[in-house]
């Protein structure tokens, strides 16, 4: 089974519904910000339930965009180890979407989400448990 990873831009996203997660194989990486001191106690239990599935990556330098490309780094590093993988950014910055393009023409398997809760996998499955 091909790994399904979620990058999560916390500068702009924080998922209230990280849980979605557990019932499916992700690995998710949460990038936060040289300047975020907090996260929610939801959040951090979420994580901690995903185990060695989880990770949260806290970028050292400030900047316009630094966040993004550090995500835009791991996608790419990520996606030359694992060419099958499916890749979703969980972010609402619409900068992300030339890359986007860019690595879905190069046949990678991405895509850019605002919620968690659009990922196709995890709306199928959602679709079919409230039947």
């Amino acid at each position: 089974m091909n790994t399904n990873y979620v990058l999560v831009d916390f500068e702009n996203v924080q998922p209230a519904n990280l849980e979605v997660l557990a019932q499916h194989p992700f690995k998710i990486f949460i990038f936060v910000g040289a300047n975020q001191t907090k996260v929610s106690f939801e959040l951090a239990q979420a994580m901690q339930a995903l185990g060695s599935n989880a990770q949260y990556i806290k970028i050292s330098g400030n900047g316009h965009n630094a966040l993004d490309f550090h995500i835009a780094s791991y996608l790419g590093e990520l996606a030359s180890k694992e060419p099958d993988a499916y890749f979703h950014v969980i972010s609402k910055d619409k900068g992300f979407d030339p890359l986007m393009a860019h690595l879905q023409l190069r046949n990678i398997k991405v895509q850019r989400f605002d919620d968690l809760g659009n990922i196709p996998i995890l709306r199928v499955a959602n679709s079919t448990s409230r039947d």
